[in-house]
């Protein structure tokens, strides 16, 4: 069986071509969107958004005023069929930004406040080589949220120093430094 040149497809016995690729940027705002595993798109979505799961090579918007949070060949996900809060989305204050661990932006500002350092990325860092993370599952950008918790960090120093120039939105980063698995800037 022989298909067009529009990307691959799955048969019975293999993949073939036919199947449009999926996009690689958000289609409610354009953003480049990372890569996520059908496990995390899975384990995300409410029934009723579960149930019309279709698309394969699904990718997750980081944008943060965007309603985008999953999008496919032909489908799009939104933060009101998502199980949870998403970090990206929500506004800054007691947002979680680490889903295995709960660990919230509220926790980093009290430790902050209480002994002038966060040692939520050292004790997370611990967590995960352990193995006891279930990033895949639980966060809903589908990996890590390190890079999310330094920049929490970094926010939290900034707006208690009343530098809030400084502060980086958490979560931006984990964009940022993981590019598309299938190299699309």
């Amino acid at each position: 069986m022989k298909g067009d040149e529009e990307g691959p497809t799955e048969t019975c016995c293999g993949v073939e071509a036919g199947a449009p690729t999926p996009p690689s940027r958000c289609p409610g705002c354009g953003t480049p969107g990372r890569a996520v595993e059908p496990v995390t798109v899975k384990a995300m979505l409410q029934p009723a958004a579960l149930m019309r799961l279709s698309a394969r090579g699904h990718r997750f918007c980081p944008a943060p005023g965007c309603r985008v949070v999953y999008f496919g060949t032909d489908e799009v996900f939104h933060r009101e069929e998502i199980l949870l809060p998403v970090l990206q989305k929500e506004p800054p204050g007691e947002r979680t930004v680490c889903y295995c661990f709960g660990i919230t932006e509220g926790e980093i500002r009290r430790e902050l406040a209480e002994t002038g350092r966060s040692t939520a990325g050292s004790r997370v860092a611990a967590l995960v080589s352990a193995g006891r993370c279930a990033c895949e599952v639980r966060n809903p950008q589908g990996s890590c949220c390190l890079g999310n918790l330094a920049a929490a960090a970094r926010t939290a120093r900034a707006e208690r120093d009343g530098n809030e120039t400084a502060s980086r939105e958490p979560g931006a980063e984990a964009a940022e430094q993981q590019p598309p698995l299938d190299g699309a800037p």
